[in-house]
C-alpha cells in the first residue's frame, strides 16, 4: 500500500484491523468501548469540563408517602388488619342502646377483624469492576466505583417511585393512584383547566375534598392534593383577578374545604404519574390528566420497604464485587375511603 492509499483508508475500517506488535495480535477498540471506561481523547486546544453530568430523573415517592419501617429482610409479607364494629340497638326503632327497667337481655358488641397481606419482593443489583478499570478511572479522575454506585442508587429510587404510584403489573401489585381499593374515582365536575375559570377550578378541588370527607364519615379530610405537572403549571400561571395580585395556586391553598377544617393551607404538589395516557404517559392512571386527594398520614396510607443494604466487597481474581439489596413492598391503603381521584383536567 502506497502513501496515498494509506491516507485514504476509511476510518470505519480501523477498528477491524489488527496491529502486529512483537508477534502478538492486538485488537483495536471502537469508540463505544472507549466511552464505557470514561476515557476520551482530548486535544491540546480543548477544555474538557470534568463535571460528571448524570442522566436526568425525577423521583418524589419519599415526599408523598410515609414509610413503614418495621419490616425486615426476614419478612416475606407485610400485612395489616382492619376492624369493623357492630353494635345492635337496645330499643326497637332507636339507634341508641336504651334499656327498660325490667330488661333481662342486653345486646352485645360484635367485632370483625380482617387481615390484608402484601408480598415483600427482594431487589438487588451488583456493583463490579476490575482493578484495571479502577486504576484507569483514578488516573482520569472519574471514580468508576462511585459512578456505578450512583447508577444503583438511582435505579433503586426509580423502582420505588413507580412502585409507590402505579405498582407493578407483572407482580399484580398496585400503587396509591391505581389500586383497586380506590373506588372514589371519576371526572372532575368542570375539568379542562386550561380554559376553566378560577371559580370553576376551586369548585373542582372542593368537590374532590368534600367527596373524600363524606366517604370517610366526616372523620378525615384530605390534607394534600397531587396534580399532574401540566395542571400545576396552569395553577401557577393563571391569575385570579385582573389586578394580578395572586395566582390560582395560592388562592386554592387558602380557600378550600380542607384549609377551613384543618386551619392550615392545603398542600398542592405536582406528580408526573398523574399525566394521562393521552399525554405521552404510558403508565398513566387515566386517559386524561388527573388529581389525587388524600391525607398524608401513616395511619391511612403507607409504604413498606426494607432500605438498601450491601454485602462486603468480594475479590474474584482482578474483580471487585459488592451486591446491593433490599426489599420492596406494596402500598398499604388502610383506609381507601380517605382518598379520591378525579380525571379530565386536560
Amino acid at each position: 500500500m502506497n502513501l496515498r492509499d494509506a491516507i485514504h483508508t476509511s476510518v470505519a475500517e480501523l477498528p477491524r484491523r489488527r496491529i502486529q506488535f512483537r508477534d502478538h495480535a492486538m485488537q483495536t477498540f471502537d469508540q463505544q468501548t472507549v466511552d464505557s471506561t470514561g476515557i476520551f481523547l482530548v486535544g491540546e486546544l480543548e477544555r474538557l469540563d470534568p463535571t460528571m453530568n448524570m442522566p436526568l430523573a425525577s423521583v418524589t415517592w419519599s415526599r408523598d408517602i410515609d414509610l413503614r419501617t418495621d419490616v425486615s429482610l426476614a419478612d416475606d409479607f407485610s400485612s395489616f388488619t382492619l376492624t369493623q364494629f357492630a353494635a345492635p340497638s337496645g330499643t326497637p326503632g332507636s339507634n341508641k342502646n336504651f334499656l327498660g327497667k325490667q330488661s333481662t337481655t342486653l345486646p352485645g358488641a360484635q367485632v370483625d377483624i380482617g387481615k390484608t397481606p402484601f408480598p415483600l419482593t427482594p431487589w438487588g443489583m451488583e456493583l463490579a469492576f476490575t482493578i484495571f478499570e479502577l486504576e484507569s478511572a483514578i488516573k482520569a479522575g472519574r471514580p468508576i466505583d462511585q459512578q456505578k454506585l450512583e447508577v444503583i442508587q438511582l435505579k433503586w429510587q426509580m423502582d420505588n417511585d413507580e412502585q409507590v404510584y402505579v405498582g407493578d403489573t407483572t407482580l399484580g401489585l398496585y400503587g396509591m393512584l391505581n389500586t383497586t381499593l380506590l373506588t372514589n374515582t371519576g371526572n372532575a365536575v368542570t375539568g379542562t383547566w386550561g380554559t376553566a375559570t378560577a371559580a370553576q377550578i376551586l369548585a373542582d378541588v372542593n368537590s374532590i375534598l368534600t367527596s373524600a370527607y363524606k366517604a370517610a364519615g366526616y372523620a378525615v379530610i384530605p390534607n394534600r392534593l397531587l396534580v399532574d405537572p401540566t395542571s400545576m403549571g396552569i395553577l401557577i400561571s393563571t391569575i385570579v383577578s385582573s389586578a394580578g395580585n395572586i395566582s390560582v395556586l395560592e388562592y386554592l391553598k387558602r380557600n378550600n374545604y380542607s384549609t377551613a377544617v384543618h386551619g392550615v393551607p392545603l398542600e398542592i404538589l405536582p406528580c408526573k404519574w398523574l399525566l394521562g395516557t393521552n399525554n405521552q404517559n404510558p403508565l398513566g392512571v387515566a386517559a386524561t390528566n388527573s388529581m389525587f386527594a388524600y391525607n398524608k398520614n401513616r395511619k391511612y396510607l403507607r409504604y413498606p420497604v426494607v432500605p438498601l443494604q450491601r454485602t462486603p466487597t468480594q475479590y474474584r481474581g482482578v474483580h471487585h464485587i459488592a451486591n446491593y439489596y433490599g426489599k420492596i413492598g406494596a402500598v398499604e391503603m388502610v383506609y381507601p375511603d380517605t382518598c379520591a381521584l378525579r380525571s379530565n383536567l386536560g
